[in-house]
């Protein structure tokens, strides 16, 4: 195979093609652990440079840094809340059994109607159902699953 237009990359040893713009310079490939490479190798270089050795360690730095803990109390002890995606499904209350009737009857349009916008989406979407009765007959049988499955973990 021939490596015309090829470099070997720095760190893999594995030929790859250098971007065309960056050909003159380019070492290393693309791979994710050769870009960590890649990285390393370009923070060490600009680390050596004498004026930026004491970057880090400077008082005017570490004054700045204290200032900002300072008025940022706590900062790395806050993590984000989770939101729920569709918080008003989890919170509401589940139908009473009775709304369920013998097995293959259909369940009270009434019920679905009440659903989100979402749940009924998601519902003919996975189903492939777009008649009302078709997705009151599965919305049925997912509560009864879901009732059931709520049964036998309490």
């Amino acid at each position: 195979m021939s490596t015309f237009g090829r470099r070997k990359c720095r760190h893999c040893k594995d030929f790859f093609i250098s971007d065309p713009r960056n050909r003159h310079h380019q070492v290393f490939c693309g791979k994710p652990e050769c870009r960590a490479a890649s990285k390393a190798a370009s923070q060490r270089k600009w680390e050596s440079k004498p004026d930026n050795r004491d970057y880090y360690r400077s008082a005017e730095k570490a004054a700045k840094v204290k200032a900002w803990q300072e008025a940022n109390p706590g900062y790395y002890k806050r993590r984000p809340r989770k939101k729920s995606v569709l918080p008003d499904l989890w919170t509401s209350q589940p139908p009473d059994k009775e709304v369920v009737k013998a097995k293959g009857d259909r369940v009270l349009p009434d019920l679905w109607q009440g659903q989100s916008p979402a749940v009924i989406g998601l519902i003919s979407q996975m189903t492939g159902c777009v008649l009302p009765e078709d997705i009151a007959v599965v919305t049925g049988r997912l509560i009864a699953r879901g009732q059931a499955l709520m049964g036998a973990t309490a």
